[in-house]
């Protein structure tokens, strides 16, 4: 098995500040946070912004300052969220492309959000790959049920994706797909050839999901976007989420991948040091 490549959501866009007193929704604490993430074991850093408020923002301006503050401090590959925050428009998701971050996520549907939708239509797909292609950014393809992966190859067959891919499987959210073993198993049997997955599993499912994925060879994201308890009643930081996963793994004899190792691994260019002035 290729080494464990570790995720960390640390911000998201539905929690509110005075819910954990670990959320880093600064761009400096968002820095802070993917270094000691980085040293936890974790080699992406899934990138939402907020405002000094804490309520949300897709500001190309903030997602400067958020890139500029994490590569100032490490090496960890910087993966911007293009899913945003409910009601927010397509345009405004796609803007932060023109950052170039290594990576950007591509939901691969509509899907219900509690009691919101979030909106993903086919249009909207289209635009912000586009926008990948122009800025040269790599997808992740979220896939909150399986017939997003449809979708995915309804964009294939468009000229619009290349597959292989890397997915990342979303589940648990409430209105998506269960989290349970099973349904991970059947989404990657339904990967096509040569796909790179991990889970991000929701609430409690974090941590079963994530032992699930070390087991059968793919990787994992945990964070406080996804889950804000490290066990029962006790809140968690996310570099304590991360380092639980890199302690479990290495115990199963499969080493975390550092950064470099998962950018070959996800086929994404050497690292180049670089901030946006």
């Amino acid at each position: 098995m290729d080494p464990l490549i570790i995720t960390c959501a640390p911000v998201g866009a539905e929690l509110a500040p005075d819910a954990t007193p670990y959320l880093p929704y600064t761009p400096d604490k968002l820095g802070e946070t993917a270094r000691l993430v980085r040293e936890a074991g974790g080699s992406i850093v899934h990138v939402h912004c907020r405002n000094d408020d804490g309520s949300n923002t897709h500001s190309v301006e903030r997602f400067r300052e958020a890139y500029d503050a994490i590569r100032s401090q490490t090496d960890v590959i910087v993966q911007f969220s293009t899913g945003g925050a409910i009601g927010m428009t397509p345009d405004e998701r796609a803007s932060v492309l023109q950052l170039r971050p290594e990576m950007a996520t591509l939901t691969c549907g509509s899907v219900n959000f509690g009691d919101e939708i979030f909106e993903n239509s086919f249009p909207i797909m289209r635009g912000i790959l586009a926008k990948m292609h122009e800025f040269g950014v790599r997808p992740e393809l979220e896939i909150f049920d399986k017939g997003h992966l449809a979708n995915a190859r309804r964009l294939a067959k468009e000229g619009l994706l290349e597959f292989p891919q890397h997915a990342d499987f979303v589940l648990g959210v409430p209105g998506g797909m269960e989290a349970s073993v099973a349904n991970l198993c059947d989404l990657v049997d339904d990967l096509p050839d040569g796909c790179t997955w991990s889970v991000a599993g929701i609430g409690r499912s974090q941590l079963p999901l994530a032992m699930a994925a070390m087991a059968m060879g793919g990787h994992v994201r945990v964070g406080l976007e996804d889950n804000l308890y490290y066990s029962k009643g006790r809140l968690a930081r996310n570099e304590e989420l991360v380092a639980r996963v890199a302690r479990i793994s290495e115990e199963m004899g499969r080493p975390v991948a550092t950064p470099d190792q998962a950018r070959a691994i996800l086929g994404l260019q050497a690292f180049r040091p670089s901030v946006h002035n």
